[in-house]
This record gives C-alpha cells, structure tokens and sequence, in this order.
C-alpha cells in the first residue's frame, strides 16, 4: 500500500501544501469552495495528517521539546509528567531527549530538536545552568529562535523563562528547625552541584552562622554518584560515622538519600527521632513508604510544572509573561522529627 502524504493531497487538490495545513488546521483564512476540494481529497485518499503536516502554514508544529539528564531519576520523571500532561491537554505534542550531564551532548540535543521544527524547548532540571556562564551560551542562542523554558534553573536572557522553588529558604528553614529542638551537630548530605544543589547548600551554611552555629566542612558530604542506592548511602554514612564524625541530625538534598541514611541509623540502633532527626527533599511519594515516615521539604514539583507551561501558552499567545516565578518551599513533617518550636 503506497503511503498518501500532505504532497499527494496538495497536488490532488491543486493547491498548495500551507492551504492543506491551513484547512487541516481549520485556519478561516481559506475560502469555503477551497476547504471543500481539499477536504475532498483528503476524504478519498484516506489520508491522516501528522504532526508536520499540521505545522506547515501556520508557523507551528504544536509540539515541544523536553530534554532532561535522566528520565530514571525520581525528581525528573515526575517533572516530566507533570508537563507531558500539561502539554497534552493545551493541544502539544512532546519531543523527549536524555542527555546526561556532558555538555556537548546537551548541545547537540538542543540543537537537535530546534532542527526537528519544535515551538518550544523545556529544560528540565537544574543541571543544564552550568557554574561557567560562558557554557550557557548555547541556551542562549536557542532562546533567539525559539522560547526556552527551565525547570527550577534561571538564566537571565530574552526568550527564557524560569520556574524554581526557592531551595535556600526551603533548606534555611528546615536546618533552623533542627537547631532550635536542639540537634546541632547536624550532616549535610549531598550529590549534586547543580543550581538548585547550591541554594540548598547556601541555605545550609546560612542557617548555621545566622544561629552560632560553626560550619565544620566534615559535616558536609558530598555522594559522587548522581542516582545511589538505599544501600549506597547506608555504607557511605557508616564510613563517615566510622571516621569518629557524631551527629544528632541529617538533612539530605533528597529523599531517597535520607531514607538510606535512615536505613543506617536504625541498623546502628538510633532512636528515631529522639538521638536523630533525619529529614529529605522533594516530599515524593517514598517519604511514606519508610518506617518511621520522612520528614521531607516539598519543592512544589507538580506547581511548578505547571506554571512552566501555562507561561509557555502565554508567550504562544503574545502575551507578557513573568521572566521568573519563585515558589515557596512547605516543610511536611512526618516520624523522623519532633518540631516542638
């Protein structure tokens, strides 16, 4: 069976492929006798129309591109859902690449779905603000082009637009918690550099010197491996208790961190919460499936997502939308603290 393209419909019909776009799409530039030849053709060839086909003529393929790090990371998969959804019910169609965190390969992805004709790219995840500015510049360019949106991430350029939670206060406030119950030598678990990775480090350190507090760089650890295991992190927090390092608390960028660390202090026979406090990030649906529950921060993941796309369809639309939206963090405490302050 021979396949009947926007072509064959086009020279059917007599006329050109952006006024079989333009009828596809139920554009009311068409004269009414145009509609009904093209429609015509269409109905006799059985022909069904992709994506491409409705994007010529109209400036537009309704579809968006998504690239992430890692669709298996917990944070990412949801956000992606998140917006896949989102898209979907606006009329979009999405593109998703992985990139990891190299970043020619970022480049090369981002340049792959500008040459696919997409109307917009969203950047998924703090990793792709890179510490160097100069290494932004490839977003940058993108942006003259095409709109490009992050996710918890902000440079500051024409044609991009930023939705983040505000991960310092959302840290600041959840170490300040622990010091005022009177858990001060606290651990600070980590493994990402990222943007949002340092404003929740920054939090950190600010919560301890606005309280007294000194910053022993010990304290602070830093897991190199970018998705651990439950069992990964229990054996990395029992070589830092092994050094002869104490803490009555651990606050950990992510939850599936925190929980190994909570799976370490019950092996290590810590009552919990009353010797340690232990508290995570992201609040995902893990948090629950602990014993005792995580306390965890929630970073407004779902919020943000769809933020990030109700000001994409505005900028589609022309309107003047927000360069960067901050949303507040919310602590949800749950059995791994006991916040009497």
């Amino acid at each position: 069976m021979i396949a009947i393209n926007i072509y064959d419909i086009s020279r059917k019909a007599g006329v050109s492929i952006a006024t079989v776009s333009r009828v596809i799409n139920e554009s009311s530039n068409v004269s009414e006798e145009t509609r009904k030849k093209v429609l015509a053709a269409i109905e006799e060839s059985g022909y069904t129309p992709n994506a491409f086909a409705r994007g010529l003529g109209l400036n537009t393929m309704k579809t968006v591109g998504i690239l992430c790090a890692n669709s298996s990371d917990t944070y990412l998969a949801q956000a992606i859902y998140y917006i896949e959804q989102d898209l979907r019910q606006h009329g979009y169609d999405s593109l998703l690449c992985c990139t990891g965190y190299n970043i020619d390969a970022k480049k090369n992805y981002l340049n792959l779905l500008i040459s696919k004709k997409v109307d917009a790219v969203i950047l998924v995840g703090s990793n792709y603000v890179e510490p160097n500015e100069k290494n932004n510049d490839y977003i940058i360019e993108a942006a003259k082009k095409i709109p490009v949106m992050l996710i918890n991430g902000v440079i500051n350029a024409p044609n991009v637009y930023s939705t983040v939670c505000d991960d310092f206060a959302g840290v600041y406030e959840i170490t300040e918690n622990f010091i005022k119950n009177g858990h001060k030598n606290i651990l600070y678990l980590y493994n990402s550099c990222s943007y949002s990775g340092m404003k929740k480090m920054e939090g950190f350190r600010s919560a301890l010197k606005n309280n007294s507090l000194p910053v022993n760089e010990e304290y602070i650890q830093f897991i190199k491996n970018q998705n651990p295991s439950v069992h990964e992190i229990k054996d990395f927090v029992s070589k830092i208790s092994a050094r002869g390092i104490s803490f009555d608390g651990i606050i950990a960028c992510d939850d599936i961190i925190a929980i190994g660390a909570l799976k370490y202090a019950k092996e290590a026979g810590m009552k919990i919460p009353d010797d340690v406090f232990i508290t995570g990030y992201n609040n995902f649906s893990v948090a629950e499936c602990c014993d005792p529950e995580l306390t965890s921060v929630d970073n407004k993941l779902e919020a943000i997502c769809h933020h990030c796309v109700s000001t994409l369809m505005g900028v589609f639309a022309g309107k003047s939308m927000p360069k960067k939206t901050v949303f507040s963090a919310e602590i949800v405490e749950r059995g791994t603290t006991l916040f009497n302050i």
